[in-house]
């Protein structure tokens, strides 16, 4: 199991980061060639299967412990009304997804997924990135860890969520210090802004970039300008990779998790699918520039894990057709 006890230990990790199965992916595309179809006619399908393949390492990759984890954290920039909604909303939010009435109780169902809930330390809002840190070392390193303990047992599939009032604004501030920009190039709607209260966003973003400049590091960048719940997705991500269990993500928030680590190791997306692109108008931005192409475009920005939960049903029929089709020998099909 993957820990992060040490500034040098997460740093380690990141640059050491295993590679997928490349003889998986040949035995699962050699069977793609295989079945009862044109070459290449399931199109991103035929990708998924020998992604998932190579990620799992088996040639009929699987998808029974599909997992949603959503984590959870408070931000003291909130105070700043960034958000159209107050922080207690995250506590809230937090119970409404224990008696499995959120979006994404509904949607982890309907993907086969299971889901778990890890707030971290809600009652004690991170430091308003403006002007200070917002985690301590010791802090961040937990968030982390708690991160990576989240990635437990057989997973086949890790789908990493969110949920933390006014967290588009350290999502946005951590993009733009990882890939260069300002709050006006990275800063969105979030729950609803418009008006005064986004040019306040804009500018408490402007503000923590020149409050947190010299943050260099992929490990700086996310305990200055981060959060608790944004720095264990990028913990669980991370853990993941050393695990070899596929990731697919979710919206801004699970993007921006990764900048700081892409921006200084862009292998650690390698192992990640990109669920969507959500309405947030950073999010194709971001994933322009970790260089993915997202399964899904839904006009979705509610965060939670849920584009990715609904990208996960895409999963669940690539791999359904690699595996149940039958080839031209089985079938009796001549091939081309």
């Amino acid at each position: 199991m993957t820990r992060f006890t040490s500034v040098a230990a997460f740093g380690a990790a990141l640059v050491d980061l295993p590679p997928a199965d490349a003889g998986a992916r040949r035995a699962a595309a050699d069977r793609q060639a295989r079945l009862t179809k044109p070459v290449g006619s399931l199109g991103r399908l035929e990708e998924i299967a020998e992604f998932m393949a190579a990620w799992q390492g088996r040639a009929r990759p699987r998808l029974n412990d599909g997992r949603a984890i959503i984590f959870a954290g408070n931000h003291g920039v909130a105070a700043r009304g960034v958000s159209a909604y107050p922080p207690e909303v995250t506590e809230q939010m937090v119970a409404n997804f224990a008696r499995g009435g959120a979006a994404i109780n509904a949607l982890a169902t309907a993907a086969g997924l299971s889901l778990t809930v890890v707030p971290l330390m809600l009652e004690q809002p991170t430091g308003d990135i403006t002007l200070e840190a917002a985690m301590s070392e010791t802090e961040c390193l937990e968030a982390l860890d708690a991160g990576a303990a989240a990635v437990t047992g057989d997973i086949d599939l890790l789908v990493p969520g969110d949920m933390g009032i006014g967290n588009t604004t350290p999502a946005a501030a951590l993009c733009a210090a990882s890939f260069g920009g300002s709050g006006i190039e990275w800063v969105g709607p979030g729950t609803g802004v418009a008006g005064t209260a986004l040019q306040a966003k804009i500018a408490a973003v402007d503000d923590a970039l020149v409050t947190h400049g010299d943050a260099r590091t992929a490990f700086e960048r996310l305990r200055r300008l981060g959060g608790r719940e944004i720095a264990a997705i990028a913990g669980a991500v991370l853990a993941a990779r050393h695990a070899r269990v596929p990731v697919l993500l979710d919206g801004f928030i699970v993007g921006a998790a990764l900048a700081p680590l892409a921006a200084a190791q862009p292998a650690i997306v390698d192992h990640c699918l990109a669920g969507h692109c959500s309405a947030e108008p950073g999010h194709r931005r971001l994933l322009e520039r970790l260089g993915l192409s997202p399964l899904l475009s839904l006009d979705m920005r509610l965060g939670e894990g849920s584009g990715a939960a609904v990208a996960a049903g895409v999963v669940r029929a690539a791999l359904a057709a690699h595996d149940r089709m039958a080839t031209f020998d089985e079938a009796g099909v001549a091939e081309a």
